[in-house]
C-alpha cells in the first residue's frame, strides 16, 4: 500500500506528481506476477505515416463502460474490471480521491519494446485528461518535452510501484514517451488509468 513522499515535478504548463513507493515492494512483486499471468495481452498493428506494423509492445483495455477507446486509429473494445486489477484501481482512487472509468495496459517484454512521443490527449479523454500511471516491473526510463518551449524537458526512472499522475494542462502542452533501450532487460507492465465519460 501507499507509502513515501509524493514529489511534484516542477515543469511549466504541467500538473504532474511522482509517488515513487505508491506500492511496497511486496505488493508491487505479487501484482505483477497477477496481471502477467491474467491478462489477455494482445499486439494489435499500428498505422503511422501511412506504414502499417506490429505496435512495439502488447496491450490490453479495461472499462467499467462499453466505451471503446481509440488512438493511432487502433478501436480498443473494453474487457470488464475484476481480480488484481480491480484491487489496484480501488486502492489508487481512494488514496487519489479520483474515480477512473478506463485503464489501458500496456506489457514491454524488453528494451525493444517502446512507446514513442505522444500525448494522451484524444477528445473522450476531456479538455483536461487526468492519467494515473501505474509501472511494475522492471524499471523504464520516461521523457517528457514541452510542445513549444524546446529546453524544457525532464526525464524520470519509473520504478516498481510507482505511480505518476498527469493533469491540469499537461497533455495540451507536453509530450511524453517510454524509448527503446539496449539494456537486457525483462517484463515492466504500465497500467495507464483514464476517464472516459
Amino acid at each position: 500500500m501507499l507509502f513515501g513522499s509524493p514529489i511534484n515535478l516542477k515543469m511549466n504548463d504541467a500538473e504532474v506528481v511522482y509517488y515513487p513507493n505508491f506500492f511496497n515492494k511486496i505488493d508491487s512483486d505479487i501484482h505483477f506476477n497477477n496481471l502477467l499471468e491474467t491478462i489477455n495481452w494482445k499486439q494489435d498493428t499500428i498505422t503511422v505515416f501511412g506504414k502499417t506494423h506490429l505496435q512495439p509492445r502488447l496491450t490490453a483495455f479495461f472499462a467499467n463502460n462499453n466505451h471503446s477507446y481509440k488512438y493511432s486509429n487502433i478501436v480498443m473494445s473494453p474487457n470488464p474490471f475484476s481480480g488484481n486489477l480491480l484491487e489496484i484501481k480501488n486502492i489508487i482512487e481512494t488514496e487519489l480521491s479520483i474515480k477512473f472509468t478506463s485503464c489501458l495496459a500496456n506489457l514491454y517484454r524488453d528494451g525493444k519494446d517502446s512507446n514513442g512521443w505522444h500525448a494522451d490527449n484524444e477528445k473522450e479523454l476531456g479538455e483536461k485528461p487526468i492519467i494515473a500511471s501505474v509501472s511494475f516491473g522492471e524499471e523504464r526510463v520516461f521523457h517528457f518535452k514541452h510542445r513549444h518551449e524546446k529546453d524544457q524537458k525532464l526525464k524520470l526512472i519509473l520504478q516498481h510501484g510507482s505511480l505518476l499522475l498527469m493533469k491540469g494542462e499537461t497533455q495540451k502542452y507536453w509530450l511524453h514517451q517510454i524509448p527503446k533501450t539496449q539494456k537486457n532487460i525483462e517484463n515492466r507492465i504500465n497500467l495507464t488509468f483514464r476517464i472516459i465519460a
